[in-house]
C-alpha cells in the first residue's frame, strides 16, 4: 500500500471560476489555470479542457510563478506523515508533475507536438522549472524521511502509440526524470513507477534509460503484453495491471485463456502486481467477475504449489 507525502511539486495557486453553463447534456466549468472545462453528463467522469493558457514563451512567463518554489509546497507537518506511513509499512511515496502530461495541461496535445519542433526552446525551460521545483521540494523530504517510490502521471499514449517518440523522451523528458530520480535514488529510493495507459512499447527503451522501473496499468487492448514485455526486457521493468479488463465481460472460458497466459510466468519470475488493466468495464456481469478472481487465485496458488 502507498502512503504519500503532503507536499505539491506542481501547479499552485489560482482560483476556480465555478460553473459557466449547464446544460442537459453538459456542464462548463473554470479551472484553477483558467481553463473552460467540459464535462458530458452520463458518459463521461472527468472533465476535458476547450482551451489551453499557454501558446508561445509570453504566455509560459506569465503562467511560471505557479511551478516556482515556495515554503508553502511543504504542508503542515509534513515530516509526521510520511513517518506515520513508515510504521504502518506503507511504501512511502512522491510524485512529480509529468514530463509529457504537464506541458500538455498549459498547452493541449497537438500545440506541445508541434512545439517540440518549433518551440523547443519553451518545453525545455517549463520542465526545467518544474524540475527545479520538483527537486528543492523532494530534496527537502528525502533529508527528513525515507522515500521509497517516485511516481510519475504521463498518460500519453493510446492505441496506435504513444504521442511523444524516443527523440522527445531522450531530448525533453529523460532529464527532467534523471535530475530528480538520480537524487532519490542515492537516498535510498528503489521504485520509479509511471502510469500511462495505451501502447508505451515504443519509447519504453527511452524511458528505462531515464530511470523508470515501473510502468502500469500495462493495457492489454493497446498492445501492453505483459508476457512478451518480461520476455524482452526481464527484471529491468517491473509492473502492475496487464489483465484485459475486457476479458470479465466474455465467456469464462476466454477469462481461463486469460489467466492461464499470463499468471504463471509472472509468479514465476515476479516483479508484478497482477490486476485488471484499468477500470471494471459497464456491462461486466457480476457473476463473471467473481469467477475471474476464484480462478485468479486458483491460478496462483498452483503456480506457487509447482514452483
Amino acid at each position: 500500500m502507498n502512503g504519500g507525502v503532503p507536499v505539491n511539486t506542481g501547479w499552485m495557486g489560482g482560483e476556480v471560476g465555478g460553473v459557466i453553463e449547464e446544460t442537459e447534456a453538459h456542464i462548463i466549468t473554470r479551472d484553477r489555470m483558467g481553463r473552460r472545462m467540459k464535462l458530458m453528463k452520463g458518459v463521461a467522469t472527468l472533465p476535458l479542457p476547450m482551451n489551453y493558457p499557454v501558446k508561445n514563451m509570453d504566455d509560459w512567463l506569465k503562467m511560471k510563478g505557479h511551478y516556482e518554489f515556495s515554503e508553502a509546497r511543504l504542508g503542515r507537518n509534513w515530516e509526521e506523515v510520511p513517518r506515520e506511513h513508515l510504521k504502518a509499512g506503507r511504501v512511502v511515496t512522491v510524485s512529480i508533475p509529468g514530463g509529457f502530461d504537464e506541458p500538455r495541461q498549459l498547452m493541449g496535445e497537438e500545440e506541445l507536438c508541434i512545439a517540440y519542433h518549433e518551440q523547443p526552446e519553451l518545453i525545455h525551460d517549463i520542465l526545467k522549472t518544474i524540475g527545479d521545483t520538483a527537486f528543492t521540494v523532494l530534496e527537502r523530504v528525502s533529508k527528513t524521511v525515507q522515500v521509497d517510490q517516485l511516481s510519475v502521471h504521463e498518460d500519453m499514449a493510446g492505441k496506435s502509440g504513444p504521442l511523444a517518440g524516443p527523440n522527445q523522451v531522450k531530448e525533453f523528458i529523460a532529464p527532467y526524470y534523471r535530475r530528480i530520480w538520480d537524487m532519490l535514488q542515492e537516498r535510498g529510493a528503489r521504485l520509479f513507477d509511471q502510469d500511462s495507459d495505451g501502447d508505451m512499447n515504443a519509447v519504453i527503451p527511452a524511458f528505462l534509460d531515464a530511470g523508470v522501473n515501473v510502468m502500469h496499468p500495462m493495457e492489454a487492448a493497446a498492445g501492453m503484453d505483459i508476457v512478451k514485455i518480461r520476455e524482452t526486457y526481464g527484471t529491468r521493468l517491473a509492473f502492475y495491471g496487464g489483465i484485459d479488463k475486457h476479458i470479465i465481460r466474455r465467456s469464462k472460458a476466454e477469462i481461463i485463456a486469460e489467466l492461464e497466459y499470463k499468471i504463471p510466468p509472472m509468479v514465476r519470475t515476479g516483479g508484478c502486481v497482477l490486476a485488471l488493466d484499468h477500470r471494471i468495464p459497464n456491462g461486466t456481469p457480476l457473476e463473471n467477475y467473481r469467477f475471474y478472481i476464484q480462478k485468479a487465485w486458483e491460478i496462483m496458488e498452483g503456480v506457487m504449489r509447482n514452483t
